[in-house]
């Protein structure tokens, strides 16, 4: 029998779920939460390059600004995907499903290297991170057989 994990995630916390077979529901294995992705971009903010008066030639010691929201998003899709990698690499799956708020699956998809991507069987672009466990599993069985 092949084991699909589900991910549901968002920029903020996410949620993992394994199924062991048709009929077998969903079971909580990790939850995640990134608490920095919902802080406030000024605690975010440490340092800022290139401010002031200096008398030195325009664009010399400015960095390119980064929204830290944005980077924050970036750093936790980095975790999950690392998590996943290596819940792969020790067969802890067969098929992965990934459901995530639309701007937040654009970062998961671009850290999935090639081998994990192979596992990938479906991917729904809508945050289900509040959901239950059984509407999930009834809005996924629309288009896998869980």
């Amino acid at each position: 029998m092949s084991v699909t994990w589900v991910l549901v995630a968002n920029s903020s916390s996410a949620c993992l779920y394994e199924n062991g077979g048709p009929g077998k529901g969903l079971r909580e294995v990790r939850w995640f939460d990134h608490a920095a992705s919902r802080a406030k971009r000024a605690e975010l903010v440490v340092d800022t390059v290139g401010h002031g008066r200096s008398g030195a030639v325009r664009g010399i010691g400015h960095e390119r600004a980064t929204d830290p929201r944005r980077h924050e998003a970036d750093r936790f899709a980095e975790e999950l995907v690392g998590e996943l990698e290596h819940a792969r690499r020790t067969r802890s799956f067969d098929r992965l499903v990934l459901a995530a708020s639309p701007a937040f699956m654009g970062r998961l998809r671009r850290q999935l290297p090639a081998p994990l991507a192979r596992s990938l069987v479906l991917s729904v672009e809508k945050d289900y991170t509040k959901a239950e466990p059984r509407r999930l599993r009834r809005t996924l069985e629309q288009n896998l057989f869980l």
